[in-house]
């Protein structure tokens, strides 16, 4: 694929729900689960009607994980989703560029559709605009895949609507994944309609931003994985039904979730997202598995807690699961 064509294969492709992947690494010598990866995936794609996943993100861990990891993580991702005739999108975020640029040539050369790169850490600048346009101008001079910016918090400082709209300019600057409040990215997508595909991580907002923004893509976090199972895909439902125009049937769905929602927030510690997710998923009967340093395990109690809310939340479970 050309840079060229790139905004044209992500208004057919960057579409649906996406999520983001947790990353399993096996209890004792913390390497990755491979294979735990693999059913995951399968799993996510066949049986919960996920339609793309984000690999070796914040969620995936990637800040413990070696280059070599991150890679093989890309090659398992784009073999399990070749099968089902999902997607992916690889984070290719790092404060080196040359790293950067390496992960973003082997997520093409591998066959992921898309990759997304993090606006780098630069809270000791001022003006940065001149300077972040020309970040994503070069990354994308080097390959051909189409690529999706990242604004967050997380960066010291948030890309303005107007600065996002100068970048997506560039050809194979195809999407953003906008972490900032509503009415930046209700913004943002005026701005580039047809030109910037604009999303954003928070479920609870998805619906809204379907109906009143005209979105067709979630991208992406854990929702799509923790908040449905086999016998109950209603983030699938609720979102199959407002892309049709059917409203009112799925706000009626959405709000259904709520205390599915508030289970999984309520009980998840501060400092714990990803090992709270991945007890979650463990209770789901999806694979965990362990947290890498820096990150916590949860104690005992902080288990207990997740537990009694689960089984609480009206959460349904194929009957082989609940039975277990």
């Amino acid at each position: 694929m050309r840079a060229s064509d790139a905004k044209d294969y992500a208004a057919e492709k960057l579409t649906g729900i996406w999520c983001a992947a947790l990353m399993p690494f096996r209890p004792g010598d913390h390497a990755v689960d491979e294979a735990g990866f693999a059913r995951n995936l399968n799993h996510w794609f066949g049986e919960l009607g996920i339609d793309g996943v984000f690999v070796s993100g914040k969620q995936g861990e990637f800040f413990s994980m070696s280059l070599a990891e991150r890679k093989r993580s890309f090659e398992v991702a784009v073999d399990v989703a070749r099968r089902h005739g999902a997607r992916t999108i690889m984070s290719a975020s790092d404060q080196n560029m040359d790293t950067v640029i390496e992960l973003a040539k082997h997520a093409e050369a591998v066959g992921a559709d898309f990759v997304v790169v993090h606006a780098p850490v630069l809270h000791f600048v001022h003006d940065r605009d001149e300077l972040l346009l020309e970040y994503y101008r070069h990354i994308a001079s080097q390959v051909n895949i189409g690529i999706c910016m990242w604004s967050h918090p997380d960066s010291g400082y948030l890309m303005s609507p107007e600065l996002c709209a100068r970048i997506a300019e560039i050809p194979n600057i195809v999407g953003i994944k906008y972490s900032v409040p509503r009415e930046m990215y209700a913004k943002l997508t005026e701005l580039t309609r047809g030109r910037l595909v604009v999303s954003t991580a928070s479920e609870e907002e998805w619906l809204d931003n379907i109906l009143e923004l005209g979105w067709r893509c979630y991208l992406c976090s854990s929702p799509p994985y923790l908040l449905q199972t086999a016998a109950d895909r209603r983030m699938r439902e609720y979102t199959d039904l407002a892309f049709a125009g059917r409203a009112a049937e799925a706000k009626a769905v959405w709000q259904s979730l709520e205390p599915v929602r508030h289970a999984l927030k309520s009980t998840r510690p501060g400092g714990k997202p990803q090992s709270h997710q991945k007890y979650w998923q463990q209770l789901l009967g999806q694979v965990g598995g362990a947290v890498r340093r820096p990150m916590l395990e949860l104690t005992e109690a902080e288990k207990a807690a997740t537990r009694a809310a689960f089984q609480a939340c009206g959460l349904k479970l194929p009957t082989r699961a609940a039975a277990e």
